[in-house]
Formats: C-alpha cells, sequence, structure tokens
C-alpha cells in the first residue's frame, strides 16, 4: 500500500517501483510521475528530494494501482513515443513498440525515388507511415487501417505532428484506390489464436484484431503477400514484421508469392523479426 502523504519524488518512486513488478517497474512509475507533475525525468534524478503536493500523489497512486491491475503505461498515459515521435494512443489500437523501430531503420536504407510512394497497411497509431514520413519529406507517405477509430487517431497523429501522411479506412488492399508503390510496409496481426501469451501482460488490454490471426499468426501475412505484387511497382518491395519463430514461415511466403531478394532480419534483440522482399523488375 503506498502512501498519499506528501512525499519526495524519490520515496514516491521507489515505493511505486516496489510494487508494480514487471520488467521495467523505475521507468513505468518515472513515466507516471512525469505525466502527473509535469515535471521531466531527468528532474527526478537531479531534484530526488523535490517534494510531490497530496493532490499530485493521489493521482499517481491510482495510476499505480491501474498499473499493478496489468493496465499498459501507454493507455494509462495516453501516449507512446515512437522515432521520438509523441503519438497519441488508445485501447483501439496496438501500443508502438521499440522492434518495430527497425522496419523504420530498414525502409529508410532503402534505395528509392526521392517522392516514392509508400502504403503502411494496418497502420493503427500511425507509428510507421508517420516516422517514415519525418525522415523523408520527399516521399508521398499513406496509410490504412480496417478499424474506423484507429484512421481517427493516425489522423490526429499525423495532425498534430504536422507530418503530410493520408491515412484511408481499408481492410487491407481492399478499399484502397488503384495505385502502385514502392514500398509497401506493415505490422500486421501474426500471433496464433491459442498463444498462452494473448493472457499475459500488456497484450490482455490490445484489442484482439491487431494480434491475431488465425490458428498458427499468418492469416493476414498470407492474405498479404499474395495480394501485395500487384500493387507494388517493378522493383518495388514488401516489408513485413512477424514473430520471432516465424521467419522461415514467412520467408517462404514470401517466396511463393514470386518475390526476389527476400531476406529475414532480426531485431535489437537478435531475434527474427521482418522479412522484406522485392518484386521483379518488368522484363
Amino acid at each position: 500500500m503506498m502512501s498519499e502523504a506528501p512525499l519526495s519524488c524519490e520515496a514516491l518512486l521507489k515505493q511505486a517501483a516496489d510494487v508494480i513488478g514487471g520488467d521495467t517497474p523505475r521507468l513505468d512509475a518515472e513515466l507516471m510521475l512525469s505525466d502527473v507533475t509535469g515535471w521531466s525525468r531527468t528532474s527526478f534524478r537531479a531534484w530526488p528530494e523535490r517534494e510531490v503536493n497530496v493532490a499530485e500523489v493521489a493521482r499517481f497512486c491510482t495510476l499505480v494501482e491501474q498499473r499493478c491491475e496489468g493496465r499498459p503505461v501507454a493507455y494509462l498515459l495516453g501516449e507512446q513515443e515512437f522515432w521520438s515521435l509523441p503519438l497519441k494512443v488508445s485501447p483501439c489500437t496496438l501500443i508502438p513498440r521499440p522492434d518495430t523501430e527497425c522496419l523504420v531503420e530498414a525502409a529508410l536504407a532503402l534505395e528509392l525515388p526521392e517522392n516514392a510512394k509508400v502504403l503502411d497497411l494496418g497502420t493503427g497509431t500511425g507509428a510507421i507511415a508517420l516516422a517514415l514520413a519525418s525522415e523523408r519529406p520527399g516521399w508521398q507517405v499513406s496509410a490504412s487501417d480496417a478499424v474506423t477509430e484507429a484512421v481517427e487517431l493516425a489522423t490526429e497523429n499525423a495532425t498534430r505532428l504536422g507530418l503530410p501522411v493520408t491515412v484511408r479506412q481499408s481492410n487491407w488492399f481492399a478499399d484502397l484506390p488503384a495505385g502502385c508503390f514502392d514500398l509497401i510496409v506493415s505490422n500486421p496481426p501474426y500471433i496464433a489464436g491459442k498463444d498462452h501469451h494473448l493472457s499475459e501482460g500488456d497484450v490482455r488490454f490490445e484489442p484482439a484484431s491487431a494480434l491475431v490471426a488465425g490458428n498458427d499468426g499468418l492469416d493476414d501475412i498470407r492474405r498479404i503477400t499474395t495480394e501485395a505484387p500487384a500493387w507494388l511497382s517493378p522493383g518495388g518491395w514488401l516489408m513485413l514484421e512477424h514473430g520471432y519463430e516465424q521467419g522461415a514461415a514467412v520467408h517462404r511466403l514470401f517466396t511463393q508469392a514470386g518475390f526476389a531478394s527476400v531476406e529475414t532480419r532480426q531485431d535489437y534483440g537478435r531475434r527474427d523479426r521482418y522479412t522484406l522482399g522485392r518484386k521483379h523488375h518488368a522484363e
């Protein structure tokens, strides 16, 4: 039980970290206290004795209680940073993960035209599309999602950040206007329906539609790899995130769909995380 009397920053953070548990209790506590007080995380280290008033302590304790129930910090604060961009998040979308930044790095390393047409399928918060647009102002970046709330959220994030990303509602390619892209990138659902991880940690609170893709977790990846060639320019690239145990299976799906230069790459933890392939140039 945490005290709701006035306390120093350091005392509050230590109490919170002790009860939160998990992989990043101190970080979680700092993010929540920063949101409540408006003070930066660095200020907690610079002035650890700084006192937090009773009202702020009470609000902080409420957040800590909700975090102890397993609710993700990003949902509690309504925001998650991705590629140094502050993105608004809500329970209607997946919370952007640091490992997905690997896709952004890989996309930026591709030799694409200065005015490349890029599509982020199943954009959620708009994370990948907005990160790419922030780095390549000349690219024509668009994004899509099947969920109305996600389209609205990604559009709001684009507006808040002043980034020219067009967001459309579409179930994968079904409702997109005709056109070809130099790069299609996606972090689609890829968890198997009976995977025990669905009942653990933060994912318990995230939308199943953004996580689950059939019995083996590959239903959406199968669809995307099959349909993507019709939407890619000759020499265009497809890049998909997937689970760390799915690398070989996804590599086969790319090859079966006729992609060249297929390669499965690893994330920051050295686990298979995404696969990319290139549509053959026109003969």
